[in-house]
Order: structure tokens, then sequence, then C-alpha cells
């Protein structure tokens, strides 16, 4: 398992995302609000906040939960300011770990991951340590039972896509980041669902973990994504399914 991670199919073969979906709003909430407060309360002229809504809807988070999300961001509801940050460090067998952090609370937030990270075998570096191993770009996921190839690449390289290709029981769609909703909305008005988008950050080369390493760098990744503070988790870390 490498490229965008696959992380997210991670989670999903180990059952976790059902089991965390309150979790998963609370994070997907964080993001809206932040969105909003930055760019405006109108998904249609904010980029961020229209994929945030998607990812959202994605979940079936309620509509209520959204709009009340958005108003915390605009000011028309009172409340939590959170500020951005990333964290870079290392895993075991030296993979590579990037962390997007929206908190209320800074101190707090670097004094967790820091222990997270040293507590499963990593260790927090400074800014820009392994940052340059990442290429920030749109991700989309569709499974391959909703499609076939040609059709799928046909309606995303249209649409401006960079790249489309095969990883197990899925295509990934590769776009610039500013290009991942036209791509998006292209390939859902070809009635293909996708199954994933965002804007993440890909791995220009990736770290093949095996045996202790691989098991510890999965506890690690999963003690980053429990941690209140951490909206995102990203790896160059390369894990064989039988670890998974």
């Amino acid at each position: 398992m490498s490229g965008h991670s696959k992380w997210s199919t991670i989670r999903h073969k180990k059952g976790a995302a059902d089991a965390k979906r309150g979790k998963i709003f609370t994070k997907l909430i964080k993001e809206i609000t932040v969105a909003a407060r930055m760019g405006g309360g109108d998904p249609e002229s904010n980029p961020r906040l229209r994929t945030a809504v998607a990812a959202a809807k994605a979940e079936n988070m309620p509509k209520d939960n959204i709009e009340r999300g958005i108003k915390k961001g605009t000011g028309e509801l009172e409340g939590v300011n959170y500020e951005e940050s990333t964290y870079e460090g290392y895993g075991p067998g030296g993979a590579a770990v990037m962390v997007e952090s929206l908190t209320d609370n800074k101190n707090r937030a670097v004094a967790d991951i820091r222990h997270i990270f040293s507590k499963n075998g990593g260790n927090l570096g400074e800014n820009g340590c392994v940052g340059w191993m990442f290429d920030k770009k749109g991700y989309i996921s569709v499974e391959k039972s909703a499609t076939d190839e040609e059709t799928l690449m046909e309606a995303a390289l249209e649409a401006g896509a960079e790249d489309v290709r095969e990883d197990g029981d899925s295509f990934e769609v590769i776009t610039a980041p500013e290009d991942l909703d036209a791509v998006r909305e292209a390939i859902e008005d070809a009635n293909i669902p996708c199954q994933e988008a965002e804007v993440t950050m890909l791995p220009q080369t990736t770290a093949n973990l095996q045996g202790k390493e691989a098991e510890q760098m999965l506890r690690l990744m999963e003690a980053l994504e429990d941690c209140e503070d951490v909206q995102k988790v990203y790896t160059n870390a390369d894990i064989p399914e039988e670890y998974v």
C-alpha cells in the first residue's frame, strides 16, 4: 500500500470508518468552519468549503450540521477559533509522515503529536524535513465496479485530470488541487460515483516496511488519526496487504 498512502483504504479494511463516525464528523465540521472563516460561507465561490461540504455529504453528515459549521465560520453562530498547523516527522523504518492539525490549543496539539510519534517508534522533526517528499494534488478514488477505465479516463482527462491509474479494486484520478472540483463534477456528470475526493499530499517515492516496522507504522497512523487535534495524516510508507 503506497501512493496516496492508502490510509483511507486501510481504515475501510479495518472497519474503522463506521466505528469512528463521530470523530470523522468532528474533523469535517472543523474543516468546514475554517474554510468558511477564510473564504466565506458560499461554497460556489469558496473551493475549499465546496470540497469540505462534498466530503461531509459523502459521509452522510446531516445538512443541519453542515450549515451550523458554515455559520460558525462566518460568525453567524458562536464558535471556536481553530489554528492550522503542519507537523513533519519520521515513522518506523524512516518513513516520512506529515500531519495536518486544526486546534484551539497549539501547545496541547504539538505535545500530543510529539508523544504519539515517540510512543510508536517515530520522532517529530523540524518543519520542512519531509515536506519536500510530497506533492499537493487533487485525488479522486472510483471503485472499479462502478465503471470501466476508458469511460473514466475520457470524463476525467477532458475535465483536466493529470492521470488515471489502477490501484487494486479502484481507479485513482490525480489532478492539480485547483482542478479537483471540476474533475469530480465531470466524473459524476458521467454517472460515475466517486468513492473519495480530496486535496491530499502524494509521496514522490515510497518506503517499503515489513514485519515489526509495518505493524508499528499502522499503530502510529491510527494513534495520530485518533488525536482530536489532527485533521489528516500522510505517509510515504508502503505497507504490504498482509499487515492490514
